[in-house]
Order: structure tokens, then sequence, then C-alpha cells
């Protein structure tokens, strides 16, 4: 395949998967908010931290409130992550590859594109915000439904699988980063006792509380619900799963040959490394500095996978 191709599929599904993350911190970042006793806007400030969106933020506006915000990571072309410049240019890659995805693939990126492009045309009422941020995961999984369901278990495929695990192992991070963020003063609080309200929209954002619970039952705290996020390898948005897909899917690229060598070898070296160690160690190194490093780490393999395979050439 031409790195040019493989560029457009991992990007396109990189792009859509952000979409909907992006959608999911705002949601996260609102439900933990509305548990606080002193809200104040300048919160918000932490949800864009995580979002890695906060630099870009304060150079456009001289102050911070949740309207802004909201607006800067929902809509605003400025902004290189916000969900309209996200599904706008997993539309332009999927242009690009058109003949490369089924044409059910492209309908839904097209309608995805058209139907949140009319809903984000106004800004978002406080009142309006839980039914977009569920449009948009309704178009993410419709996209990722009909490539399940209609693409071939090809390299193509392959290309999109790279993209959409690497992005959603970043974003769950990230989610637990807003955690942190917003309600620690400081790594040492990491591990004590937290709200458990404000861990179950943590869960509630990555549709993970069903899970939770038919693990746990009604019993699981903190540091359960940290270990099924990061480390459960049956939890389809938890790290541990993602590096596994990753490493799944070099393999299929690779095919017994030594194409994706690097990315394999830096994917093997986070599940082996940070990823192999039990709750306690991670709390105990803390949970903001394990975060920031598996983030940098993730962003590492991203750059490894786009000099493996030859995506500017």
């Amino acid at each position: 395949m031409l790195g040019k191709t493989a560029n457009g599929l991992f990007w396109m599904y990189r792009y859509m998967e952000r979409a909907e993350n992006t959608a999911r911190l705002i949601e996260t970042g609102q439900r933990i908010a509305l548990t606080r006793l002193n809200q104040t806007d300048d919160e918000w400030l932490s949800v864009m931290r995580s979002a890695d969106c906060l630099e870009g933020f304060m150079a456009a506006h001289d102050e911070v409130s949740r309207d802004l915000a909201v607006d800067w990571m929902l809509r605003s072309k400025d902004n290189p992550s916000s969900v309209v410049s996200s599904v706008n240019a997993a539309r332009q890659n999927a242009r690009l590859v058109r003949t490369a995805i089924t044409g059910d693939v492209w309908e839904a990126v097209n309608s995805a594109y058209m139907s949140l492009k009319k809903a984000l045309t106004r800004k978002v009422s406080e009142r309006d915000l839980p039914s977009i941020v569920r449009l948009i995961r309704h178009h993410a999984a419709l996209v990722r439904g009909v490539t399940h369901g209609t693409m071939l278990r090809n390299d193509i495929y392959d290309f999109a699988r790279l993209g959409t695990f690497l992005e959603r192992a970043d974003n769950t991070a990230r989610i637990l980063d807003v955690k942190y963020y917003v309600l620690l003063p400081s790594a040492r609080a990491v591990g004590t006792s937290l709200d458990n309200v404000q861990w179950e929209s943590i869960l509630r954002s990555v549709s993970a509380r069903g899970g939770f619970r038919m693990e746990y039952g009604a019993g699981g705290g903190p540091r359960q619900i940290a270990d099924f996020l990061i480390l459960d390898r049956r939890m389809p948005r938890s790290l541990a799963f993602c590096a596994g897909k990753l490493c799944d899917n070099l393999g299929y690229l690779a095919d017994g040959g030594d194409a994706g060598a690097g990315s394999r070898e830096k994917v093997d070296a986070l599940r082996d490394g940070l990823l192999s160690q039990s709750i306690d160690a991670i709390f105990e190194f803390g949970l903001h500095e394990f975060l920031q490093k598996t983030l940098k780490e993730l962003s590492a393999i991203s750059r490894q996978i786009e000099q493996d395979f030859r995506f500017y050439a």
C-alpha cells in the first residue's frame, strides 16, 4: 500500500475517534463540575489542559468561561482538535482514500460531517449539550459499525484500527487525567478517599459503567475503577486493551516480516513496561505522572508508525 493511502486511513479513523473523544472530555468536565460545591469557570482550564488545547484557547481569548471553553472544544475552526475540525479532517481524509473504503463507510463519514455541521452552526447551550454529545457519539459509532460490517480484514483495515486505538488510548489517559487536574491539588492526594460520584462520572464518560458493575458490583472504588480503565484487557477502552490491539494489527501488517518493527518494539515496551505494573504500583508512582508518561509513549508510537510505513513518502 502507498504510504499516502496508509496515512489517509490512519488519520481518517483517528480524527473520527478524536471527535467522539473530545465530546467525552466535555461531558466528563460537565459531570464533574456539577458535583463540586464551589464551581468556578476556571475548572474548564483543567479540562482543556487535559485535552491539550489550552494554549490555543488562551491565545484566542482573554477570559475563561464554561461557554467559551465548550464552544472552543466543540465548534472552533481555530482549534484543530475541536469536534468540527476533527470531523472535517476525517471527511477530507476519507475523500483521499475513497477507493480504499467501502461506499457505506464513506456515506457514514459524510453523514457525520453534514449532520454535525448543521447541529453546530450556533453555540450550544448547557441545556442542549447532552443531546449534542449523544449525536456526536452516535455518528462515531455508526462509522465504526459500518467499518466492522463492510470492510475486508486486510492492511486497509489494519491501518484504520491503528488510528482508532492510538487515539482511544490517548483519550482514556486524558479523561483519567481530568480527574487529577480538576479535583486533586497534588500527586500526594491520588489514591486517597475520593468522591465516588465523581469517579462514577469517569466511568460513564467512557461507557464503562455497565461493564464495571458486572465485574465489581456496587463495591468498587477509585482503585478498582482506575485498574479497570488502565489494566483490564477485556475493557475496550482501557489502555491495556488498546495496546493489545495495536500489537495485533501491527503484527498482521508485518505478516512474519520486518514491516513496522520499530513500532512493534515501542508497543511491546509500553505493554511490558508501564502497563505491566499493578494498580498499587501505579498509584504509588503517581497516577498523574503515570498518565503523562503513557501519553508521551503513545505519541512516540504514532511518530514511529509514520516513519515505519512511510506515510509522507
